[in-house]
This record gives C-alpha cells, structure tokens and sequence, in this order.
C-alpha cells in the first residue's frame, strides 16, 4: 500500500508530514505538487522526517507526499559510462536540455537512454541453469568497456526457457525468459538496485595486489591495494584536486567513478570541462569511455550531496561484480559530512563534536566498508575490486577534527597533505613522516614477483633514511649542522636527493606525470645504492664535501624528468656511471695518501 500524507512542517531541505503510517525508512517520496525528490530518514508515529534532494523554495504545507514504495534506487545498466550525474543519479546534459542553465524543480529524466540500442551478444544457451548475478551476454557499452548483462544479485535465478539471438535491442526489450519453482519472468539489459545495500560477493579476498597509481610517493612508499581504501586529508591549496585527478588518471583500474562531493562550483567545473578532453593513457581513447561523473557542488541541494557517494559507489560495485578493477574518488568527504551534519541540525537531533551527528562514525564506516576486491555470484567466476579514496578537507588543516579523526579509523592508507610542503612547492605534498599504508607486506609479495626481489628491502632502507632525517634535522636547529659527524651529514644530503628525485613528482610534465613501477624501483635503487657507495667512501677517508661535488648527483635528481619509460635502462647505465665514479674518487684518494 503506497503511503500518502501531507506537508505540515519544512526548514530547508528538511520536510516533515504527517499521515504517513504506511510508510517505510529510506523510502522513495515525491514531494508537493512539482513532485520533488525526497527519502524518509525518520518515523515518528505517522509523521515521517524526509530528505528533500531539491530546492524546497516554495513549497507550502498542505502540499501532499506520495510514497513510491522504493528504497532509493540506481538503475544499473548500459549507458552508465561516460555521463555526468547529479547526486540522484539524473544525467546533467539532458537536464540542460529540457531546463536549460537552471535545473528545473521536479524534472525527471532517465539516467540513461532507454530507446538506445545495443548490440546484444548472447553468453548462455536454453536449457542453462543460471545462479542469481550469472552473465546473459555482453554489449559493447564504450570501445573500452564491454558491458556484462548480469542477473540481479537479488533474482531467483532459474532455468533459460528462452534467450534472445545476437542482434541490436532497446534496453526495455526482454532479452531471457527463465523459470523458477515453476514461474516464470523475464530479463531485461537493466534492474535497479538500492544506493544503501552494498552489492554482494560470493567471496571476499585479501587485499594482495597493489592499485598502481604511477605516482612515486604513493606506489612506493604508501601504497594502497586493489579493493583497498584510503584518505587524503589536507588544507587548501595543498594539492587535493590535481592529486585525485592523476590517481583517476592513471590507475591501472578500468573504470573510474568521480565523485565532486560539495566542492565549489569553479572546482568541479574544471573537472567536467577537462576530464571529456583528457586522453587514455593506454588506449589513447577519451578517458570519459571509462569514467563516470557525479557531480554535487556546494550550491547544489545539501541532500543530494548526501546522497552522492551511495550512487558513486553503487554504481562502483555493479562494475566490479562484471569483473572489472573500480577506482572511486570522493571529493570531498568533509563536504559529505557537512551534509549530515546540516541535515541533523534541521531535524533537531542532539549534536555531538564540533555539531555533527553522534552517527558520523558509523555512517563513514559504512561507506568504507563497501570497498573490496572478491568472486562476484553467478557464472562464470568473475574477480573485480572497487577501491575507495575518499580526499577530507579539514579545517585550517586540521588533522584532529571529528571527520578525519573517524576517517582514520576504517582506511588502512593515509596520505596526509603538508601545507608547509605546498608552499614551498613540493608536489604532491604528501608528508612521509605522518603518512603510511597498512597494505605493504600484503604487496610486497606482487612487487617481488613482477618487479624485484630487492624491493621491499630498498623500500625500507630509502624510508629509514628519510626518517633518520626527520630525527637529524632537530639536532640542527638546536646546534647546527656542525654539530653531526659527516655519517649523519651524508644521510640529510641522500635525504635531499630521495626528496628532490623520488618523491617530488610534476603532474604536468609530460614524462614525470606517469612513472611505472619498474622505473620508480630502478630510481629507489639509484638512490639507495649511492648511500650504500657514499658510506663506503667515507670509511675509504674520501671527504663528504667531495662526494657532494659528485657530477653523476645532478643526472641522478634529473632522471625523473630525463629517462622516458621507453629509455628506463639508461637509468641502470646511470647506476653503473654512478659507481664508476665512486671507484675513480677512491682511486684518486688511495694516490694521493700513497703520493
């Protein structure tokens, strides 16, 4: 039975009505006489508390509200990829068609073009027993994404009475018919599936392969893994954006959902203007031929930001159950948070830290949880991931705040942005000393294998480096650099080239945008090799001020820019010239004590 009340209360995108026993928690509702959008989010008796997700200017009490009978849902089919959504998944560009610059209240558009046809490839046969979430056939979505029509996880599965032959049909044409306990119902290339269920897996699996990201800092020395989560906190101005942007761009994920969650209205128009001209960096193809686009700026209905990250990561977990590698950026979780915290407030609930809601915590918790990599249900056996990374906007980079305190609680890799690092150009400005990653040994195995043995050993002896620095550098502002022995001079000068040469990285540099894994371990190995030479320099009694004057340390911080993935053996070549000079200095050095 369909619930119908009316207004009796609004503030803001918050609306109260009452004569709604009949209806259900985080049931769909249309809203007034436009038909606005809107979700129940309370129950009280028959009074229920509902989430506008539009404009409530104008809306007067009396109006009436109409239960949907649904969950707020995403309709998951072909036609997801290379769109621009809002928050409840209404496709932007046909929204400016029918409204045009101002979207229109109470407009309803379908996320994707139901009348469009596709090619229609057929991957069972009659006669087949199908398990719930088994493949029927695939169409080509995009020239890089071929899109698996799949059960809904939730159907019953059942016997192929029929299916339909290799050919072009509308996404509202049954194309299987199939029997279960003796009924029958038919298939189509789409279903709907609620944004706050997570999608089930018939299994979970550990987190053992790193997402590439082809960024030095992050691939390796704060990794994340394929299915894993991580945050990237920082003030403004340190980098958020570009960072986000090089990581949609060159992960080695084959789709990538971008969520603009909150963000000013200049930020995320940059982003939709940008992403439709950016290039694949593997195919060559538009990047939007596997990027979806969610965008909710601040000047956007509150309640719909709120909603946003369900639909990015819905949307997320469907392509993972084809078998693809999801990426999802969330941009910003803070902006996210200040949704609820606006929506609680309205709803006069009992505000907890700094205002927000007591449920801040459990409701990140839940978002994070829905990452992982694992067996997808149904035939054939299908292994996908979705990775979350989700950038937090503290307060005057305030890294003690309520939501990247509770953040930190449920990512295992944290890349916090240093504004002091910003402003003194270092980019990406991501401090080694505060940041980490819980997924290094998990990787270290698939970095053994596919790269080196030597990896995980360099990694560690390049990271101790950097941290005895830390620890150096407050020795020097207490006494001066006079003060260290030249052992401990030498580690703040291999400190400053690991900085200068591994760790800063130009994302708009045409070969330092993008370093392979093969090439970020060869520069390790330079740089690790030349602290392991200079120690031994040292004990020969070669001066410290003579291995600074080294010629082979300007080509060696100039690698990055320098060697192309095509030419990365040169910088094994640079290794070798970078020994033989050492072994010339000693040589001159044993001659001139001999002399």
């Amino acid at each position: 039975m369909v619930a119908k009340g009316r207004i009796i209360w609004i503030s803001g995108p918050a609306v109260k009505a009452d004569g709604m026993a009949e209806a259900k928690m985080y049931e769909t509702v249309y809203v007034g006489e436009s038909r606005l959008i809107g979700e129940v989010i309370r129950l009280t008796g028959d009074t229920a508390f509902i989430q506008v997700y539009e404009s409530t200017s104008g809306l007067k009490p009396g109006e009436p509200v109409i239960g949907t009978g649904n969950p707020l849902s995403v309709l998951l089919g072909p036609g997801l990829i290379g769109r621009i959504y809002d928050g409840i998944q209404r496709p932007l560009d046909d929204i400016a068609k029918q409204s045009g610059a101002f979207i229109s209240r109470g407009i309803a558009v379908d996320p994707v073009d139901k009348k469009k046809r596709y090619r229609f490839i057929p991957t069972v046969k009659v006669g087949d027993e199908l398990e719930p979430g088994s493949r029927l056939g695939t169409v080509e979505e995009t020239p890089l994404i071929k899109h698996h029509i799949m059960l809904p996880p939730d159907s019953p599965g059942g016997k192929v009475i029929a299916i339909e032959s290799e050919d072009a049909y509308d996404l509202e044409h049954p194309i299987a018919t199939l029997e279960k306990n003796g009924r029958r119902y038919e298939a189509k290339m789409y279903h709907y599936w609620p944004v706050r269920r997570p999608r089930p897996l018939r299994e979970k699996l550990d987190p053992a392969i790193p997402l590439i990201t082809g960024q030095r800092v992050i691939d390796t020395f704060f990794p994340v893994a394929k299915g894993g989560t991580a945050a990237i906190p920082g003030g403004f101005g340190t980098g958020k954006t570009v960072t986000m942007h090089q990581i949609a761009k060159w992960a080695d994920a084959q789709v990538v959902i971008y969520i603009g969650c909150g963000e000013r209205g200049n930020e995320m128009t940059e982003v939709l203007v940008e992403f439709p001209h950016l290039t694949d960096p593997r195919s060559g193809r538009p990047l939007m031929e596997r990027t979806v686009l969610v965008a909710n700026t601040s000047n956007m209905p509150v309640a719909a930001r709120e909603a946003s990250i369900y639909t990015g990561v819905t949307m997320g977990e469907y392509y993972r159950d084809m078998g693809y590698d999801v990426v999802l950026v969330a941009d910003s979780t803070s902006r996210w948070a200040e949704a609820l915290r606006e929506m609680s407030g309205r709803l006069e609930e009992m505000p907890a830290e700094e205002g927000y809601p007591s449920y801040l915590a459990s409701r990140l918790a839940e978002f994070y949880e829905r990452a992982g990599r694992g067996i997808a249900l149904g035939t054939p056996e299908r292994i996908g991931s979705v990775t979350l990374i989700g950038a937090v906007s503290p307060s005057g980079a305030d890294f003690t705040e309520p939501v990247t305190t509770h953040t930190i609680r449920f990512i295992k890799t944290f890349w916090g942005l240093d504004t002091r690092l910003a402003y003194s150009r270092h980019y990406p400005a991501i401090n080694w000393m505060i940041s980490y990653s819980g997924y290094v040994d998990s990787i270290a195995k698939w970095w053994m294998k596919n790269v080196s043995e030597e990896w995980l050993r360099l990694r560690e002896e390049g990271y101790y480096i950097l941290q005895r620095e830390d620890t150096l550098k407050e020795i020097v502002r207490l006494l001066g650099p006079e003060a260290l022995p030249d052992e401990e001079k030498l580690v703040l000068e291999v400190a400053r080239m690991i900085k200068i040469g591994i760790l800063q990285q130009a994302a708009f540099d045409k070969i330092d945008t993008y370093c392979s894994p093969a090439k970020q371990f060869k520069l390790l190995r330079l740089m690790v090799g030349f602290y392991r030479e200079a120690q031994k320099a040292l004990k020969a009694g070669i001066s410290l001020a003579d291995i600074r004057s080294m010629q082979i340390i300007t080509r060696m911080l100039k690698a990055k820019f320098e060697i192309s993935e095509e030419e990365i053996s040169k910088i094994d070549a640079l290794y070798n010239d970078m020994v033989e000079e050492f072994k010339a200095l000693t040589a001159r050095e044993v001659k001139q004590v001999v002399g």
